[in-house]
């Protein structure tokens, strides 16, 4: 056990960290243009959900990917992971060409689905004019840190995310606020930002392909589907349909948090938006586990370790749980001190600690659920299961309710904020029910 949990460190401490870098983006969003004024913070914050939406998109596609490519790399057939490869990469750059010419040509509809404050939509809309191109580019650099860590090249992965975090939250102090001669472009500063760190990632990316630190990317079976080997391709979209129905359906319910919010005022969005941005930051480790619990058992399935497969998720659960806790804990520790540097004020920061308090409960069932759901069960191939499971809880419980109780019974801000944690705990039961079937222990190498 030992052994498995130094393999996991290798992949979760880079993974983790990761993730942290990525969320410090919204963050340093968040503080810079809360200096500004309210409204610039809180039309970003929503304008933001179109990237979460497409993060759900080739999210699911490189779930794909590591359902497969984890298995064929334990087994050490790196032609069939590079064959995945090309699949993945071809339908997360089409999502991202779509993602990219909806915001560029129709930025004010889709503001108009979160928001009805005009002030929102017009900041909203500049947003996203100028952070379209980042959708289409940073969908190539994505695939490729998926597949990264796959190949036990996690710490690289993780170095060229971090280097384009500090570039752009460099770049978002420079441009937001026009610093040593450049405009002073305040939104759409933050948005260019965002996309030359996009294409950054994307020429560090092809640089490593021809210093062949990585798997090269088949150019001609990416473009032409006949290419491919239907079994293979038949094989991704078994496991990719049901992930990537469980990413829409709940990061849909999630979306619609921010819709809910977003018509509850403007300090509800941004009380909201600072502590979820806060509990992002300090879920990282969480998600890095989740991420780590794949790869590594879906190595030992590969291998056909089925026993030991078995004793290490249930060790890897009681892990996660300790992890939530812990992560709870701390933000709690932090509030007092966020209290004191962020800029919001009256109502809004009221608002903003009794959400904390929400957040810190609500991480620990959040890192026991990513923990079974995205990373024990997807490593066997079993996704199906948490594709019902989220979709039943968030659209048939906790919207609903949360929808009810904002403009039916129009209940106070932070009763609706509570109804929105609900959904970790309401499925918990469901979840451990299911990973004790042990349907997730098997082989799904061809």
């Amino acid at each position: 056990m030992k052994k498995i949990y130094r393999d996991l460190f290798k992949v979760v401490l880079p993974v983790s960290f990761q993730y942290l870098m990525m969320s410090l983006v919204s963050a340093s969003d968040a503080f810079m243009l809360g200096f500004i004024d309210k409204d610039s913070l809180s039309s970003v914050s929503l304008a933001a959900q179109v990237a979460f939406v497409y993060s759900l998109f080739f999210g699911a596609f490189v779930y794909g990917c590591s359902v497969l490519a984890a298995q064929y790399w334990g087994k050490g057939d790196k032609e069939t992971v590079r064959e995945v490869l090309a699949v993945t990469m071809r339908y997360t750059l089409i999502v991202g060409v779509v993602f990219t010419a909806a915001t560029m040509f129709a930025p004010g509809m889709i503001m108009r689905i979160f928001t009805n404050d005009p002030v929102l939509i017009e900041g909203g809309v500049r947003y996203l004019k100028m952070v379209s191109l980042s959708y289409v580019i940073g969908g190539f650099a994505q695939v490729y840190f998926g597949i990264l860590k796959i190949c036990d090249r996690a710490g690289l992965s993780s170095l060229i995310g971090s280097l384009s975090v500090v570039l752009n939250i460099f770049l978002n102090a420079v441009l937001i606020f026009g610093l040593w001669g450049f405009p002073e472009m305040g939104i759409e500063g933050a948005a260019l930002a965002t996309v030359i760190a996009r294409v950054f990632e994307t020429v560090f990316m092809i640089i490593l392909i021809f210093m062949k630190k990585c798997i090269s990317l088949d150019i001609i079976k990416t473009v032409n589907p006949a290419k491919c080997s239907k079994i293979i391709h038949k094989d991704y979209w078994k496991y990719t349909v049901p992930l990537l129905l469980n990413q829409l359906g709940w990061g849909g319910g999630v979306t619609m948090y921010s819709v809910i919010m977003g018509r509850l005022g403007s300090d509800a969005v941004a009380a909201n938006s600072i502590a979820s941005i806060v509990r992002g930051m300090v879920a990282s480790f969480c998600w890095g586990v989740a991420s780590g619990v794949s790869i590594i058992l879906g190595q030992m399935l590969g291998r056909d370790e089925l026993e030991e497969s078995k004793k290490a998720g249930g060790s890897f659960v009681r892990f996660s749980i300790l992890i939530g806790a812990i992560s709870g804990a701390i933000l709690l520790l932090i509030t007092p001190i966020l209290v004191n540097v962020v800029t919001l004020e009256g109502q809004a920061l009221y608002f903003m600690k009794i959400m904390m308090f929400m957040q810190a409960y609500y991480i620990i069932g959040g890192s026991l659920n990513s923990t079974i759901i995205g990373g024990i069960f997807p490593a066997g191939g079993d996704t199906k299961f948490g594709m019902w499971c989220d979709i039943i809880t968030l659209w048939c419980v906790v919207v609903p309710m949360g929808m009810i109780g904002a403009f039916v019974l129009k209940l106070p801000v932070l009763v609706v904020a509570f109804i929105l944690t609900l959904d970790e705990f309401v499925k918990i039961p469901a979840v451990y029910k299911h990973y004790m079937k042990y349907k997730w222990v098997r082989n799904i190498t061809r």
